[in-house]
Order: C-alpha cells, then sequence, then structure tokens
C-alpha cells in the first residue's frame, strides 16, 4: 500500500518519517543549488522549489505532532 501513496501502516511509521527527512534534505540541497545557479530566490525554478519544500516540512511536522 506504500507505493500507492496512502498512508503506511503503522510499523512502517518511523520508514516514512526518515524517507520524508531524506526528501526534505533533498529538496533544500537543489533549492539552494538553484539560488546559486539562477542568482535569485524570486526565479521561477527556486519559488517552485521552495513551495514543494514548505509541502514537506508541513507534512513532516503534521506527521510529528501526531507522535507527542
Amino acid at each position: 500500500m506504500t507505493g500507492s501513496g496512502k498512508r503506511p501502516p503503522k510499523g512502517d511509521i518511523n520508514a516514512r518519517r526518515l524517507s520524508l527527512e531524506d526528501e526534505i534534505r533533498t529538496l533544500r540541497s537543489r533549492m539552494e543549488q538553484l539560488f546559486v545557479q539562477e542568482n535569485s530566490f524570486t526565479s521561477a525554478k527556486v519559488i517552485e522549489i521552495s513551495s514543494l519544500l514548505d509541502l514537506k516540512i508541513n507534512e513532516y511536522m503534521k506527521g510529528h505532532s501526531r507522535r507527542r
């Protein structure tokens, strides 16, 4: 079920969290590279990655707050 985009089984929650952490790290690195390449925080490419990064961070934080 994890490949279908649905919530993973409870036993996989730590794997999902690590996966999100990896995805966040990758997106942040990509955003930094694009900033250097574009020399702008407002280029369409940087904004697109930044928006996706925001969504992933929000997703991570929602999952993190549920564990408390």
